[in-house]
């Protein structure tokens, strides 16, 4: 009876395992920054912060239409390790002007096209962003609306690693030169940072709470002394 029984939930226990581990992964890849209107092309960055490669051949960008105009990622294809990868509505033969406009290196993926010959949608001043993987599961989705964040000329950051996934337009901001993003002006004008998404800075208030818990932790180390 025991091996029975062996037999029937060590496979099961196997899948679960799997599906445990893919939907980790899945979860992984995030929105890290967009911008849909400039002197320039818009953009949607898109960022692994975990720490094992994503395949992304078969995933797909949708916009507020959910119609099949789908718009395939699979040439980014595998991603890795905190790799940030881009989607823009820059002509495919005009991709290296994206590049030399932002200065980027030949290393940053960068996938062109969006919208062109009808393939996908380009985004608008309130839209929605969503990410499905191979298997149609959205990965990650964000609603925005121009009354909360207009990225015209200038890309939207979120404001912490919490904005991540959370669907909440109102946890981004708008990218500066000299921001602590790292944000620049592109040859167009436009500001932003893609390509280079980096651990957002601690909130200020947090940041005030870990010097004040620092503070007590070093007054009672004093006191023990």
């Amino acid at each position: 009876m025991k091996k029975i029984l062996s037999s029937l939930y060590l496979p099961l226990l196997s899948c679960v395992v799997f599906l445990i581990f893919t939907n980790q992964a899945m979860a992984d890849i995030y929105i890290t920054e967009w911008m849909y209107k400039g002197d320039g092309p818009e953009f949607i960055e898109l960022t692994n912060t975990g720490d094992e490669a994503i395949d992304l051949t078969n995933w797909y960008f949708m916009d507020d239409h959910y119609d099949t105009n789908t718009f395939d990622l699979s040439a980014l294809g595998t991603v890795a390790a905190g790799e940030s990868v881009i989607i823009t509505e820059e002509a495919v033969e005009y991709v290296d002007t994206f590049y030399s406009d932002w200065g980027l290196d030949a290393s940053v993926k960068v996938l062109a096209g969006l919208g062109e010959n009808d393939i996908g949608n380009n985004i608008g001043g309130s839209d929605i962003i969503n990410i499905y993987n191979a298997s149609g599961i959205l990965v990650d989705s964000l609603a925005y609306e121009k009354d909360t964040i207009q990225t015209n000329g200038a890309s939207g950051n979120p404001l912490s690693m919490a904005a991540l996934g959370a669907d909440d337009d109102s946890l981004w901001v708008l990218s500066y030169e000299g921001d602590v993003y790292g944000s620049w002006s592109s040859a167009t004008g436009d500001v932003g940072n893609p390509g280079e998404f980096s651990s957002v800075p601690i909130p200020g208030a947090l940041w005030l709470l870990g010097s004040g818990l620092l503070g007590i932790m070093g007054i009672r180390r004093r006191k023990n002394a």
